[in-house]
């Protein structure tokens, strides 16, 4: 799919649509799984930009097959296939728009809350800490500079916002929404995911300053990840040939678009301003160059 012309929105005919996402489509197959379909879509700030970036949908869905696969033992995961001859027929004669960037999932039901770990003080986290000496109510040390590795990686629970910005929230409120237990076990599984591939990327010269997670019970009762894993969207990449703490850091990730937007004189409220064809193919770049790193494969070969 090199060089085909980025993908802004799918249909797939009588396949119904149960949501589309700032960047994925989501289908309905049958009772028991979903069609997630990736688009090149970014957005930035809680804002859709009217430029996509070629690829990206692809990353995405090859990127979070690797980690699924990889970190299979330490949490069951949604993940069936992303080979679309192992579809269902309904799903193959589309098979020229799903290839690569589609992933056939299991249906859960979604718990209401995203499952950060911070291991770095950065983005938002760095400007908690400047105003409050904190990172989402995680009393930190005097004097820390900016991207500095944390004592020990944070797990910091926000809520899914439909609309607008997600709200960082404490794990007192956390376990309002889904339970005590559940809390825990999301808290838990979250640390150690963030752990074991952070380790794993460190070794093939990335680091991962943060993530996010995202869970579902199965039908079978069984808490699973779900949605992404590990991506340039969920997860803020920088180098570890260049890390250098003080100042933010050069990353593989939405950054870049981020940094880029903050330039402009916009006020963070759509219609978001177009990206110049430059910054789009820059990021592209990145996200390519983050699959290639963390999997050793380069997208496509």
């Amino acid at each position: 799919m090199n060089g085909s012309a980025p993908v802004t929105e799918t249909s797939l005919g009588d396949l119904p649509l149960v949501r589309r996402g700032k960047v994925r489509d989501v289908y309905a197959v049958d009772e028991d799984h979903l069609l997630v379909v990736a688009t090149d879509r970014i957005s930035a700030f809680d804002c859709i930009l009217p430029t996509q970036i070629e690829r990206k949908g692809e990353v995405l869905t090859q990127l979070s097959r690797f980690w699924f696969d990889k970190l299979a033992h330490v949490t069951p995961n949604h993940f069936v296939t992303t080979e679309v001859s192992e579809m269902p027929d309904a799903l193959r004669r589309h098979e020229k728009l799903l290839r690569g960037r589609s992933m056939l999932v299991r249906r859960t039901e979604v718990f209401p809350v995203e499952c950060v770990v911070r291991g770095y003080l950065a983005g938002s986290g760095w400007k908690d800490y400047q105003r409050t000496g904190e990172v989402c109510g995680h009393k930190l040390p005097a004097s820390l500079r900016e991207s500095v590795k944390l004592p020990a990686p944070f797990f910091t629970p926000a809520t899914k916002a439909e609309e607008g910005h997600d709200e960082n929230i404490s794990e007192v409120r956390m376990a309002e929404l889904v339970g005590d237990e559940v809390t825990a076990h999301l808290r838990d599984t979250s640390l150690r995911l963030y752990a074991e591939a952070e380790a794993y990327a460190r070794t093939r010269g990335i680091i991962i300053a943060d993530t996010k997670f995202e869970f579902g019970r199965g039908g079978d009762g069984r808490i699973i990840l779900i949605d992404e894993a590990l991506t340039p969207d969920s997860s803020r990449f920088w180098s570890v040939g260049t890390y250098e703490p003080g100042h933010a850091q050069p990353s593989f990730d939405k950054q870049f678009v981020r940094d880029y937007l903050e330039t402009l004189d916009w006020d963070k409220r759509p219609p978001a301003p177009p990206l110049p064809p430059d910054v789009a193919a820059a990021t592209t770049a990145r996200y390519l160059e983050a699959y290639r790193l963390l999997t050793g494969k380069s997208l496509g070969s």
